[in-house]
């Protein structure tokens, strides 16, 4: 699957909650949010067909669009494609940082608990670093020439 855009991500959030979806109730619904043209929405969704991450059969006159990839896991694909660019010794900071600004239900943070402790079991000394020798702070510049 093909890199999707912020612009794109917006148009497949409208076509998954509605399961199958004409363009102009795509164009209605991001019209609430975006200034966008109708062909700005129309060139999204040709990019996203492009992509396969969109299929459409006619219907009349009319397109019907439908998602061909699935919401949890390309959102699971997105999320760890940002964590890969980032040193992994600052996963947890920054994933707490975020997780204190979301609202949260009680089950939410019973999920949480139960997570972590299964993986207080499976703790390391030192988060390793990933990052190549001089894309992060971790490794001593001495340690670059080596």
């Amino acid at each position: 699957m093909q890199h999707i855009t912020s612009a794109e991500w917006e148009v497949m959030r409208v076509v998954w909650a509605s399961g199958a979806i004409k363009s102009n109730d795509i164009i209605a619904v991001l019209g609430q949010k975006f200034q966008w043209s109708n062909s700005t929405i129309k060139t999204l969704i040709g990019r996203l067909m492009d992509k396969k991450a969109l299929g459409a059969y006619r219907e009349g006159r009319a397109y019907i669009y439908h998602a061909l990839v699935d919401e949890t896991e390309l959102q699971k694909a997105a999320l760890a494609a940002v964590l890969d660019s980032i040193c992994q010794r600052k996963h947890a900071e920054l994933l707490l940082s975020r997780l204190y600004d979301l609202p949260m239900t009680s089950a939410d943070i019973a999920d949480f608990q139960v997570l972590l402790e299964t993986k207080k079991e499976k703790t390391v000394t030192q988060v390793p670093c990933n990052c190549l020798p001089g894309q992060c702070h971790c490794q001593k510049k001495e340690d670059i020439n080596d």
